[in-house]
């Protein structure tokens, strides 16, 4: 149902005209979803689904069917029924054998990586090669723009409407393959729309990461393939020197790191496994975002971008964010498309210098390139029009009265960063009732660092050995969780539990704290909201609670007067901000 053997008598609205949608993998199927709400409300119209089975990376393609909530049929029925229009976001697969009109779009940045057919794809037309044709000699197929990928057997286009996003395209398909110039259909790039629209919510994505003022997002994004950013086979393995090194260089309250990795990584080596590769720089606070639904507000609230050759690191160039490339492979990519010019010239991350002032200084001397922006789209925000009417024209049906619209980007889920390693705290008594606090989630701080130092531990911490030499332990929960009592109750548990500890924190909200000293002081820290206390602080200073609480043990464990910070209240100093904070005996 609702096609298929006896469908008429069964089906409840049967007249409707069918739309397959046409998956290679998960990637491919992300272009699909992006397109899906341009036939919401249309009783005309009823989708059907099928995958290939083309792909190697079949994994999360049925999961990712069935939550789309339309018929999913088997891949030999698919080809067997007659559909009014087929949409593909991949070349991948047997595609010619479908029954009806067939629009191809991209699931990326036009057609940039060079790419050879699989067995399973039809045996390439190469009788007639033209100038620049992307043949094997020549360094191999440029997936989606190359004749090998764009013509059947018989020499005719696999596409009825090959959709492009840029002009540049049209121009190197004239090149490449003639023969398919009559399809080429100029409609934007829909993901693109949505990014644009979604940029004014920037603040709100930042929160939902957990963002807090002066802090900075520094994005990593993989595509996949071993030269990637993720992968082994680009001469050094980065990654995983690199993840440690971001957790010691890098103070925790000053940066936020996220991954957005491409959904062949997640499918082709499994979700569980990369969760595991990174384990420990997720419990150091690195954000792993959703690749289907996060990486789009991941890419707006970030300050800087480190990458490589991939779509989702061109994207982010021509959002205007400073880029630095961890992978930069030529050899795979296409030498006539934008992305290969801005893979040659962006700014390279060199491993063997410190990390942090190449990231403050692409971040400092921001200069957006025109170019990213300009090749991304030659149509920004028309692409729900133009694909719409093409749609609609392949049904051979008038559009839908309204204007055809794109789903907003949601709000993603809070995600705030959980520290669960080990925290090396460096502090410095600045003046009355004023600490310097720098953390750091790596196993040892930057060298040539100052101040003294502490170790805060979450008691959560898969090292537990570590809590036996904690000056400070802490942990995040709501004020009434049953588990712990309370907050008061919590923090007396802690300090038996834990011997060696000075002070006990818990922190029940974004600026809620109750800490308990060895000597048995009970303590409510909260940040200072009246403006008119302190004209030092910052306006809109947010510091992470448990950074209150070691800087009050700073404080004490220097000798100084808890009555002081009673009376005076303290001030906290990360990076550039201040942050002020009342302390309350309680």
């Amino acid at each position: 149902m609702p096609v298929g053997d006896d469908s008429a008598r069964w089906a409840t609205r049967g007249r409707s005209l069918k739309v397959l949608l046409v998956v290679h993998n998960v990637t491919s199927a992300t272009r699909l979803l992006d397109v899906l709400p341009l036939f919401d409300d249309d009783f005309r119209v009823q989708l059907l689904a099928t995958c290939t089975e083309s792909s190697v990376f079949r994994s999360g393609v049925a999961e990712l069917l069935a939550g789309t909530g339309v018929p999913v049929l088997p891949w030999e029925q698919a080809v067997k029924t007659p559909v009014s229009l087929a949409i593909s976001a991949s070349f991948g697969g047997q595609l010619p054998d479908i029954n009806g009109h067939l629009a191809i779009l991209s699931h990326g940045i036009g057609y940039t990586k060079r790419l050879a057919p699989n067995t399973q794809h039809p045996t390439p037309n190469t009788q007639h090669p033209t100038a620049g044709g992307g043949s094997a000699e020549a360094g191999g197929p440029v997936f989606g723009m190359s004749r090998e990928w764009l013509l059947d057997e018989q020499g005719d286009p696999v596409a009825d409407a090959l959709v492009l996003s840029h002009p540049e395209q049209y121009e190197r398909l004239r090149s490449v393959c003639p023969e398919a110039v009559p399809t080429a259909v100029l409609a934007g790039d829909p993901c693109w729309d949505r990014m644009l629209a979604a940029r004014p919510y920037r603040d709100r994505f930042r929160r939902a990461l957990g963002i807090r003022a002066g802090q900075r997002l520094v994005l990593l994004n993989s595509t996949w393939n071993p030269e990637s950013l993720f992968g082994d086979g680009g001469g050094d393995d980065v990654l995983p020197s690199l993840l440690p090194r971001l957790a010691s260089e890098f103070p925790a309250d000053e940066y936020r790191f996220a991954a957005v990795l491409h959904p062949n990584i997640w499918h082709g080596h499994g979700p569980g496994q990369i969760r595991a590769w990174l384990d420990r720089a997720r419990r150091a606070g690195l954000a792993l975002i959703d690749p289907l639904h996060g990486w789009c507000q991941a890419l707006i609230a970030a300050d800087a971008v480190i990458g490589d050759h991939g779509s989702v690191t061109y994207y982010a160039a021509a959002l205007g964010t400073p880029v630095l490339l961890g992978a930069a492979p030529l050899t795979g990519l296409a030498p006539e498309a934008p992305v290969h010019d801005f893979v040659r010239d962006a700014p390279r991350l060199d491993p063997a210098l410190p990390l942090r002032p190449q990231v403050e200084a692409v971040v400092r001397d921001r200069r957006p390139r025109p170019e990213p922006a300009e090749f991304v789209s030659s149509v920004p925000g028309e692409s729900a029009t133009l694909l719409r009417r093409l749609f609609y024209d392949a049904l051979g049906i008038p559009e839908p009265d309204g204007p055809a619209l794109l789903e907003p980007l949601p709000l993603p889920p809070y995600e705030p960063p959980s520290h669960t390693v080990p925290l090396l705290v460096l502090t410095r008594l600045l003046g009355a009732g004023e600490v310097e606090i720098t953390r750091y989630a790596g196993a040892h701080p930057p060298a040539h660092s100052t101040g003294e130092m502490h170790t805060a531990v979450h008691e959560d911490t898969r090292e537990t050995h570590r809590l036996a030499l904690a000056d400070v332990v802490f942990r995040y929960g709501e004020p009434d969780d049953a588990r712990f009592g309370s907050p008061e109750l919590w923090t007396t548990e802690a300090l038996t539990l834990h011997p060696q500890c000075a002070l006990a924190a818990y922190i029940s909200g974004p600026g809620e704290c109750t800490a308990r000293t060895r000597d048995g002081e009970l303590l409510r820290i909260r940040p200072d909201s009246d403006p008119d206390t302190d004209t030092d602080t910052d306006a809109d200073a947010d510091a992470d609670p448990a950074a209150y609480a070691s800087a009050l043990y700073a404080w004490l464990a220097a000798g100084k007067s808890l009555d002081e910070l009673v009376t005076q209240g303290l001030t906290v100093r990360t990076g550039a901000l201040n942050h002020r904070a009342t302390v309350t005996r309680h």
